[in-house]
């Protein structure tokens, strides 16, 4: 059965419990930015800052590029990586265009054996959104988006810069995987916001 992203903040919890965390910063990628979100929401005295990249409010976004979307519709990529290097730069965007051999590693470093998995992680987040209650968040909120992402247009990014109250927002000359695309840059604005 998929969990919601409000049954996996509640499980991170007990895992945060686990190990004795009070209170954590939390980082959430593409799909994952939408858990950060629904986790600092509904857990907010638990997280300390938020750091969302390359994501947007759910189900109520600007939505990708439909041949993009529809190419995202399977797992197949997890599960074939001669169709995730084919793919991957018209999915991810940015320097993957012109960088095939990390598009070759990251079609062998992604990969699924279980097909069901990423159908739970849709189903997960099917419906989802927190743009009614984005304005609630009062955690200093740090939102990375790149140029060039067709998965998660930018325009989401300025977005949610509007309706939470205290962030910034920096959007970076790239795609979607940015944070491994562009990691010098974006791990170090990540750092100046955690420490300030």
């Amino acid at each position: 059965m998929p969990y919601r992203f409000s049954t996996l903040s509640y499980w991170i919890t007990q895992i945060l419990d686990q190990f004795g965390y009070k209170q954590v910063d939390v980082l959430g990628i593409s799909w994952g930015g939408g858990l950060a979100q629904q986790f600092a929401f509904q857990y907010r005295q638990r997280c300390r800052r938020l750091i969302l990249v390359s994501t947007s409010t759910g189900a109520l976004a600007f939505p990708g590029r439909p041949s993009v979307l529809a190419k995202m519709a399977t797992p197949r990529r997890y599960q074939d990586p001669a169709y995730m290097v084919e793919i991957a730069p018209d999915i991810y965007g940015g320097d993957l265009q012109s960088n095939p051999e990390f598009v070759r590693h990251l079609a062998h470093a992604t990969h699924a054996s279980e097909p069901m998995s990423y159908v739970y992680q849709l189903m997960a987040a099917l419906g989802w959104t927190s743009l009614p209650w984005l304005k609630l968040l009062r955690q200093p909120t740090l939102i990375l988006a790149g140029d060039d992402d067709p998965i998660v247009p930018a325009i989401n990014a300025k977005i949610m810069h509007n309706l939470i109250p205290n962030s910034k927002l920096y959007i970076y000359n790239g795609g979607h995987l940015g944070l491994l695309t562009h990691a010098s840059e974006l791990t170090a604005l990540i750092e100046e916001f955690l420490t300030a």
